[in-house]
């Protein structure tokens, strides 16, 4: 579809694919949907924070927020580099986004080596710089600082590499994101017009308020056109939102996009997800996501987890600090036994090179899923999500410290025939001991009853020695010197 320039047009246009589609824009409608085999299956995706923000490479992806902030690291810092506010704003950065090292095709590569299934690329950020060719604002990659289809390009090799392109965008965000540069002498000052870069800059509300003063129907039915603008000209299998969409306004919009976009997949022929946080959709209407954090316990409900490599950033800085391959390897278990997915952010720098950091990790995560990858992909959850000492905190952002995991600490997925159970800490002596397969009477309790066939460890070409007491079944397996998650494949009958 070619996305017309009349903005009444295409709102009417919205409005009919509604009146005539499957889905309508009301909960009980929407209830309809059900998530996409190929989602359950894919488990593990990339999420790319790159834009604007990755020029200065300080503090974070709110830098366009923060430097306007009095007294705020980001405003020291920028009147020390770059000067006062009001000769050199957040939209003289464009410029200097040049992504002169950028190749779409590299980028694949990467991410297929990683093991990854599907990509999200930050499609608009709350600076409100779209990362792709648009027709409702000339600020876009497309026409400033990259002269490029960002997305676009990646569309292309995606689909070289199988892999699935999806997008995120963080635009309603942007009605208060850069509202503060109004509350001294700045670059930013009335009157700012729909279309704008800086429009409409509003005061900034407790971001958790549902009932906040309401964004206007102009700035809403811009942030519409906007998503549908992105869903009908890229198709993404996944549009991912950010929180603040949860607000009382928002809500009807929301449920018009939903609709709109589950009715153009049936159109295409495509299988689609929304993920959501903070109760923004009804819940089964779309998948729930968590940001910088998991759930405790497996559950009934499909689900998604949001990090990064970098514990301090989602864009790259000149400062970032790193997690380990190992403990990113931990999570994506923990999730996928807990009947989730994993959605792992990289920040490539202004140039469009990724750091050897992110490279690195991706690399060693790809390793990983080479060798044990069965037990991952296309799984499904078993009875339980684990056993072991270690408790997982619940909730966002709760990933700033490493989790400590214990021999005894296991998660199980299944397909097939096989049940995989994942050591999260190898023994030493090559001893494991799963309390959850042991010989237990199941006459009253439903304690595993089932048949064990055989035992295999992914990776290695032994039959390791074993045996059922009441205590578990106990595993005489290799000495492997690993610091990474090892799986047992269980045949079970």
């Amino acid at each position: 579809m070619e996305v017309s320039m009349d903005k009444l047009q295409y709102l009417q246009e919205i409005e009919e694919v509604i009146k005539e589609g499957k889905f309508k824009d009301t909960w009980e409608s929407l209830s309809g949907y059900r998530i996409p085999e190929w989602y359950r299956k894919a488990k593990f995706g990339i999420f790319i924070h790159w834009g604007i923000y990755s020029v200065p490479a300080f503090g974070s992806e709110w830098y366009s927020r923060n430097m306007y902030i009095e007294g705020s690291k980001e405003f020291e810092h920028h009147i020390k580099t770059y000067g006062e506010h009001k000769k050199f704003g957040y939209k003289d950065f464009i410029p200097m986004f040049q992504a002169q090292h950028f190749k779409a095709e590299e980028w694949a590569e990467l991410f297929e080596k990683s093991g990854a299934r599907y990509v999200v690329p930050v499609a608009e950020h709350h600076d409100g710089f779209q990362m792709y060719k648009s027709e409702l604002s000339r600020y876009n990659a497309a026409e400033m600082g990259p002269k490029k289809d960002i997305l676009g390009e990646l569309k292309l090799e995606f689909e070289k590499h199988n892999l699935t392109l999806c997008a995120s965008s963080h635009r309603v965000e942007h009605w208060f994101f850069m509202g503060h540069g109004k509350e001294f002498e700045s670059d930013i000052k009335e009157p700012l017009v729909c279309g704008d870069f800086y429009w409409p800059a509003m005061p900034e509300p407790n971001h958790h308020d549902l009932f906040s003063t309401a964004p206007t129907k102009e700035f809403l039915e811009d942030w519409l056109l906007r998503t549908c603008e992105l869903v009908d000209c890229y198709k993404p299998k996944l549009v991912y939102f950010d929180w603040w969409i949860q607000h009382e306004a928002v809500k009807p919009y929301l449920k018009k996009f939903a609709a709109y976009y589950y009715n153009r997949a049936i159109e295409w022929g495509m299988e689609v997800v929304i993920n959501y946080k903070h109760d923004a959709f009804m819940f089964g209407c779309a998948v729930v996501d968590i940001e910088r954090g998991q759930f405790a316990e497996q559950k009934p409900y499909y689900w998604q987890t949001d990090t990064a490599v970098a514990r301090n950033s989602w864009c790259y800085t000149e400062n970032n600090t790193y997690k380990t391959a190992r403990e990113i390897i931990c999570d994506l278990v923990d999730i996928v036994s807990k009947n989730g997915n994993l959605l792992l952010n990289i920040g490539p720098r202004a140039d469009g090179t990724i750091p050897k950091e992110d490279k690195s990790i991706l690399l060693e995560i790809g390793e990983w899923l080479a060798v044990n990858g069965e037990a991952i992909y296309d799984s499904n959850i078993w009875r339980i999500a684990g056993e072991g000492p270690t408790v997982i905190e619940e909730g966002q952002f709760t990933d700033s410290k490493s989790k400590v995991f214990t021999s005894r600490d296991i998660r199980f997925t299944v397909k097939g025939s096989y049940l995989y159970a994942f050591v999260l800490k190898y023994p030493k002596d090559g001893i494991v001991t799963i309390e959850a397969l042991g010989d237990k009477d199941a006459a009253r309790l439903p304690h595993f009853h089932g048949i064990i066939r055989g035992i295999e460890i992914l990776g290695t070409s032994s039959k390791p020695e074993w045996k059922r007491t009441t205590d578990g079944l106990i595993i005489y397996g290799d000495i492997i010197n690993t610091d990474k998650p090892v799986v047992m494949r269980i045949l079970i009958d």
